[in-house]
């Protein structure tokens, strides 16, 4: 493995990491030269690392003098021919020539090596293969809303977070939807209640509700040095103030008592403005403490335990503290954003936990250094690909698959994850790169995005189960280039924390005790139906649901209606047939509908005015265009006058 990484480093020093094409002839050239000395009087040089690096370049190097000796021989073919007056054939030359320089250009022998040296990701295991434990009042539930009227930035002009360009209206319905869909709930207020009894229940407290006064600290994924808003990437202004309102309107929070941090960055003012415009007394912590904000207090009392010692990064290696502000919250809310990135392949709600971090730089005398991951020391122990660190041994790291992820212990922190009660991913406006700008290149090619912004946002209990969504969706994508290496590493060892692939004893609490599985994590059985196991209607691994789906409506409401019109199907599941039945106590109209997991709906049994009394409907298992519908899990929903119910339905061929 030691060869392996400092083949693919000499490579990557080799090519550039901001590879140019005008200093190509002159890297070939020294390229050709070196292979051709060391390797002509000892052929087995041929093997050594350095000549595996420098043979592509020099072979490329050659084919590119190829082509613009060939082109160069056209174009003096064609002047002659002018000179002839032989216009056509002159004409014909001086074409050939022109495309020739041009695909010699375009094809650059080093932009064809680099990417092959990033190569898109392929996951290792199979679609519908899960592993670990779902967690969840609907264990491994991720919710999907997309809407593309949420967005209407041109990408080019003023700001992507003012209202004129992102919708706060339809975002905040968003996640009103997205939320009760994840609880399976009718109201807001209920879904709240739901998620704090749910996690209370889960830590050993009882299934007992949020009580007044204690404290929820936000962690939102920032990635700027300062208060100007700017078009950086960070939590949409809209979404912020969307489950700020939640919390103190619908889960009965004080605004005094909800916090608002990143400990390495700054809180941009289009947050700051807005939330604080509403919410006077709820407090904004990061690392400059300027201008309304507070400044973060280290814990020293809590400290993150890596489960491996980080000695790998130059300046790195120091101990790894938390933030009072998170340390002292009774729960927390993990706010990421969907992008690529150049080390860690993506970025959801898992590195978003780099923003609690703060460390010293022993080597520099710097206390509270800035960048506190680099001063933990973590970039070489969460790089999927290679990636330039500043190593005095060699420029680049790439973990392979089965090895320890310094993650995994990010997630599995008592005060990071353990204490989260929800995770958020905003994917209105994903980018290809943590520090880019957004700009019109982001707008998302895959359907259902088809050119346009992604206008998503993903909700989940389930850290590991939100991150394979997240990271499901950046690998389909084709503008997403940084994402490619191995790039689940981290959720293979999350997912099997109890028993990981590396072998490690993931235990970063301090206490010795190893973490348990923390989440479910598989691959879609295609980008097309993205379907995970438990939408194909197994009772393990992830369920992607979205906030129109039947599973959106409250299972309790069922009980509230009269006993009488329960909805109830036999057989379930069933092959080629069902029968649902029902008892109307009184008259009135009657829809009866079934819908697939994406929240589609894909056959009309009834709708029409009917008396009081029983009735039966079979269900074919055909949709409305007349085809047989696949194996997976179905929701047939009654609509009554006096209510509505759903019942799950399994479709097995």
């Amino acid at each position: 493995m030691e060869s392996a990484r400092r083949r693919r480093a000499l490579k990557k020093f080799i090519i550039g990491l901001n590879w140019k094409k005008w200093a190509f002839p002159f890297i070939g050239l020294v390229s050709l030269a070196w292979f051709l000395i060391r390797v002509i009087p000892k052929p087995s040089r041929a093997a050594y690392p350095c000549q595996q690096a420098a043979f592509p370049i020099a072979s490329g190097f050659v084919l590119w003098l190829v082509g613009i000796s060939t082109s160069f021989a056209f174009f003096r073919h064609a002047h002659q021919r002018l000179h002839q007056a032989r216009y056509a054939v002159a004409l014909l030359g001086f074409a050939t020539a022109a495309i020739v320089l041009g695909v010699t250009y375009v094809s650059s022998p080093a932009e064809q090596a680099m990417a092959a040296d990033e190569a898109p990701f392929i996951p290792i295991d199979a679609p519908n293969q899960p592993m670990g434990e779902g967690r969840g009042i609907h264990p491994g539930r991720v919710v999907w809303s997309h809407n593309p009227d949420a967005t209407s930035w041109d990408g080019k002009s003023n700001y992507w977070w003012t209202d004129e360009n992102t919708d706060p209206i339809i975002i905040g319905e968003m996640f009103s939807q997205s939320l009760r869909a994840l609880t399976a709930t009718a109201t807001d207020a209920r879904a709240w209640d739901k998620l704090f009894k749910h996690f209370n229940a889960e830590r050993g407290k009882g299934s007992v509700g949020y009580q007044s006064g204690e404290k929820i600290a936000i962690k939102l994924n920032l990635n700027q040095g300062s208060y100007r808003a700017g078009n950086q990437h960070y939590p949409a202004p809209q979404l912020v103030l969307a489950f700020a309102r939640q919390l103190v309107n619908e889960a009965g929070v004080a605004d005094a008592d909800i916090a608002f941090y990143d400990a390495t960055r700054a809180v941009p003012g289009s947050i700051y403005d807005a939330v604080k415009a509403e919410f006077p007394n709820s407090r904004f912590v990061d690392f400059e403490g300027k201008n309304g904000r507070e400044k973060f207090v280290r814990d020293t009392a809590v400290q993150v335990h890596w489960s491996e010692e980080l000695t790998l990064e130059p300046g790195g290696g120091n101990p790894t503290f938390l933030p009072t502000v998170l340390t002292e919250a009774d729960y927390f809310i993990n706010v990421g954003t969907l992008k690529g990135h150049d080390l860690a392949g993506v970025t959801i709600c898992a590195k978003n936990n780099f923003g609690s971090l703060n460390a010293d730089r022993s080597d520099l005398n710097l206390v509270n250094y800035k960048n506190a991951p680099k001063a933990a020391g973590i970039h070489p122990y969460i790089a999927v690909h290679d990636f330039n660190i500043g190593s005095a041994e060699w420029e680049s790291f790439m973990r392979d698959m089965g090895s320890y992820n310094a993650l995994v212990d990010l997630m599995g922190h008592e005060h990071l994850g353990g204490k989260t009660l929800l995770f958020i991913a905003d994917a209105l406006y994903p980018k290809r790169r943590q520090n880019y700008d957004k700009n019109d290149t982001f707008k998302w090619e895959m359907a259902p995005f088809n050119g346009d912004w992604a206008s998503s946002i993903f909700l989940s209990q389930d850290e590991v189960a939100i991150e394979s969504v997240g990271l499901d969706f950046l690998r389909t994508e084709p503008t997403q280039f940084n994402v490619n290496g191995n790039v689940d590493n981290y959720l293979h060892e999350a997912s099997m924390a109890h028993d990981p692939p590396s072998g490690h004893v993931y235990a970063p609490n301090g206490d010795g005790v190893q973490l348990t599985s923390l989440g479910t994590h598989e691959h879609w059985n295609n980008a097309i139906d993205k379907q995970y196991s438990r939408n194909l209607g197994e009772n393990y691994g992830i369920e992607l649901v979205t906030p129109d789906m039947v599973t959106a409506v409250e299972e309790e409401s069922a009980q509230a209606l009269p006993r009488s019109l329960a909805l109830r199907n036999y057989p379930n599941p069933f092959n080629a047939s069902t029968v649902l039945s029902f008892q109307l106590p009184t008259d009135g109209q009657v829809r009866l509908e079934i819908y697939n997991s994406l929240g589609q709906r894909i056959a009309l049994l009834l709708d029409d005015h009917l008396a009081s009394g029983s009735y039966e409907f079979k269900w074919n298992g055909r949709n409305l265009q007349g085809r047989d519908s696949s194996s997976g899990v179905y929701f047939a929903r009654l609509t009554t006058a006096g209510g509505l119910t759903t019942r799950k339905i399994l479709l097995a061929r």
